[in-house]
């Protein structure tokens, strides 16, 4: 995967103004964070297209796949129970506040790292 420097200015657009955000290179992209656990992120696979990824848990996962554009995340050939991809081109502004929401309600019950 490589860094996508569109998609993850997006991403920022969209946390801005968020408390306890914070951003980190890694799993070949952008990631951000929320109080040091994993929020969502941002990167451009070997196949070109772009995606976000968000963290919604494993109890909100069924209905985050049944979304435009959300695939299962897989890393290595390893699926990443709680984590989903959204192709950009199907993430508008009004999906990816929708995204960032899910993921929010899921993150933000986290203890902080």
């Amino acid at each position: 995967m490589a860094h996508d420097e569109l998609l993850a200015a997006r991403m920022r657009d969209a946390l801005e103004g968020l408390a306890g955000i914070s951003e980190k290179r890694m799993m070949g992209g952008v990631c951000f964070l929320l109080d040091g656990n994993m929020l969502c992120g941002a990167d451009r696979p070997k196949t070109g297209e772009g995606r976000f990824m968000f963290r919604v848990g494993k109890d909100n996962q069924a209905d985050a796949l049944a979304r435009p554009g959300a695939q299962p995340m897989d890393m290595g050939g390893r699926r990443m129970n709680g984590f989903v991809f959204v192709e950009a081109e199907a993430c508008d502004d009004a999906a990816m506040k929708e995204w960032i929401s899910l993921a929010l309600g899921f993150v933000g019950g986290l203890p902080p790292k």
